[in-house]
């Protein structure tokens, strides 16, 4: 019997109940089910328990009443938001931040790991891999200690410096101009050694005779780099960039809190540092539905935002997330 007459009668059999074929599959991979139980429970009480929560933005709650007894007021927190004079400022705040981070922040370890690879001396490498890797394991807390330790207008390295060439000392944590430059210095500083992670995973899945074949036409370095390495790795740039467009309205809140005070909420005070201190407030009654409408709304619209980047990507990279 030929291959071909095998598939076909194979084909041709009649397939098993779902229930036989759920019960066989239980039963061959059991204990990978069983590895995934611990994650099914953290996932439905973390994730998917608190979605229910939701449901007092539509209401005047109080902690008092609890979520059943609370005045249902409908869309009139949503209504809040669009006529809350101060909405404009936090907007435009975490936009400007989320561009920074992806027009500054984003390129970073994309060029650190193209460089990084071109590192012929492996000791080299893997130390330098290794000492721009820690930061991300140092708490957003210790990281902000340090920061401040570094612009101290008293005893600061930085102020010192300036003092030194003969200039008088900068407050870099009181002027609202400095925040947003001190906070994207902060997070490339936090994070773009684990970022390079992933694209130093997919430079070294290259296949390795496009560079032969590239130096027996006489490409030096510099063309191999960008004219090989950086096309094989455009699908993980493409999907790193959804992701951090998704996350747009997501900046860092830890950071944020450690960083800021009063004097600079101008240009510190985002959408999330908003919610919490509308949420969490000490003075009067904390706010919780107001701050889940706000919250709702800012899920939404990066929601939004990433379908649309994933149909871009899909139309002129052909790399998509979903």
């Amino acid at each position: 019997m030929s291959k071909r007459s095998k598939n076909a009668a194979v084909s041709a059999q009649p397939k098993k109940p779902l229930g036989q074929r759920i019960k066989k599959d239980l039963k061959k991979n059991y204990m990978l089910y069983l590895l995934l139980i611990p994650g099914i429970i953290i996932l439905i009480l973390f994730k998917l328990g608190p979605l229910g929560g939701m449901v007092i933005a539509f209401e005047d709650f109080s902690a008092f009443q609890g979520v059943f007894g609370s005045k249902w007021v409908g869309l009139e927190n949503f209504k809040r938001v669009f006529t809350d004079p101060y909405m404009l400022t936090l907007v435009k705040n975490t936009v400007i931040l989320a561009v920074l981070s992806i027009v500054v922040v984003f390129p970073i370890p994309i060029l650190f790991s193209l460089f990084l690879n071109e590192v012929r001396v492996k000791k080299i490498k893997d130390g330098v891999q290794i000492l721009s890797f820690l930061p991300y394991f140092i708490s957003s807390a210790v990281m902000v200690s340090i920061l401040y330790t570094l612009v101290s207008p008293s005893y600061g390295l930085i102020n010192s410096i300036i003092e030194f060439f003969g200039g008088d000392p900068i407050y870099f944590m009181a002027e609202p101009k400095w925040f947003r430059p001190l906070y994207i210095i902060l997070q490339i500083w936090q994070t773009f050694g684990y970022s390079s992670i992933i694209y130093l995973a997919g430079i070294t899945s290259i296949d390795q005779s496009l560079y032969e074949a590239a130096e027996v036409d006489g490409a030096n370095r510099w063309q191999k780099m960008f004219r090989i390495t950086l096309p094989q790795i455009s699908s993980s740039i493409v999907i790193m960039l959804i992701i951090s467009i998704g996350n747009i309205f997501s900046v860092d809140l830890d950071r944020i809190l450690l960083m800021y005070n009063p004097s600079v909420y101008e240009t510190a005070d985002v959408i999330q540092s908003y919610v919490y201190r509308i949420a969490f407030e000490s003075a009067g009654f904390p706010d919780y539905s107001y701050g889940t409408a706000v919250n709702i709304l800012k899920s939404l619209i990066a929601f939004a935002l990433v379908i649309i980047a994933n149909k871009l990507a899909a139309k002129y990279s052909e790399t998509r997330l979903f």
